[in-house]
């Protein structure tokens, strides 16, 4: 078989799944098995394949069949500039919280020296991509899981922020410490009705305790903002997402509890996505 046949193979089989980027995902995944890149791919497309690649190949292409997300095969995920190992114990990163990570950055001048505290930090994307364009901060990530904090350690290790980056396993409801001057967070925040509707893709592999979010969705954004009016410095920033329909019940819960709304930003869909506010009293 060579790299054709081969692409041929793997389109026919996810295109009759009804896998959306069927041609991509399978140059992806070949790719990988050759240790090649796509475009190296597409134009040796007459190259064999080893027997045992294409063995690897097959098996690749057949739990992408079953609707395993691409990003978990591969056990990689780009994300705002960087690369970071995922698995199905962490949240694979979407494009809409680089806006998050965009609109954080804004607050923080390139010198500056911010204490930031990242709620939930699954793979550790968020805050790991903040302390690497903003080498003077320090950071503390939480989770709840302890698969998901080998996975963020993992990665601050590959970024080599190891040392920078105070990764515990903790629930937020038990942590304390410090005074922070900004709170990051991507929570849960999928109705329980929502879950069961969501793509196999997500339902089928992403791990539920960082989606789902009570009956109306607004469970883990509500102890967060609890905790953040505790734990931030006064005029601190809060920074979080929210689901596209709880823009008006979230500002309600940030303004019964002190703080000030300074912006809310749209995503890629024109859905309200990322809240900033400040910590105006305790």
């Amino acid at each position: 078989m060579n790299y054709l046949e081969a692409l041929n193979y793997g389109n026919c089989l996810l295109k009759k799944n009804n896998i959306i980027n069927y041609s991509l995902d399978a140059e992806l995944l070949l790719a990988s098995v050759v240790n090649s890149t796509r475009e190296k791919l597409l134009i040796s497309l007459k190259k064999k394949i080893k027997s045992k690649n294409c063995a690897m190949y097959k098996k690749l292409i057949h739990r992408r069949q079953n609707n395993e997300p691409i990003a978990y095969i591969l056990k990689n995920k780009e994300f705002w500039k960087y690369k970071f190992f995922v698995n199905n114990h962490v949240l694979i990163p979407r494009p809409e919280t680089e806006i998050l990570v965009e609109e954080t950055l804004k607050l923080i001048g390139s010198n500056s020296s911010k204490n930031i505290l990242d709620i939930g930090t699954g793979s550790g994307c968020i805050i790991i991509s903040l302390i690497k364009e903003r080498p003077k901060c320090k950071g503390t990530a939480l989770d709840i899981c302890k698969n998901a904090i080998k996975v963020a350690k993992i990665n601050a290790k590959m970024h080599h922020l190891q040392n920078k980056i105070n990764i515990i396993n903790i629930n937020i409801d038990k942590f304390l410490h410090n005074k922070y001057d900004l709170i990051v967070s991507n929570p849960p925040y999928i109705k329980k009705f929502e879950y069961k509707r969501l793509e196999k893709d997500i339902r089928f592999y992403e791990p539920k305790l960082a989606l789902e979010a009570g009956i109306n969705g607004l469970s883990k954004i509500n102890k967060i903002i609890i905790k953040s009016k505790i734990l931030l410095k006064n005029k601190g920033k809060l920074i979080f997402e929210i689901g596209s329909k709880q823009k008006e019940e979230t500002k309600s819960l940030l303004k019964k509890n002190g703080f000030y709304i300074n912006k809310i930003c749209n995503d890629f869909s024109s859905h309200p996505r990322v809240i900033i506010a400040t910590k105006l009293y305790l």
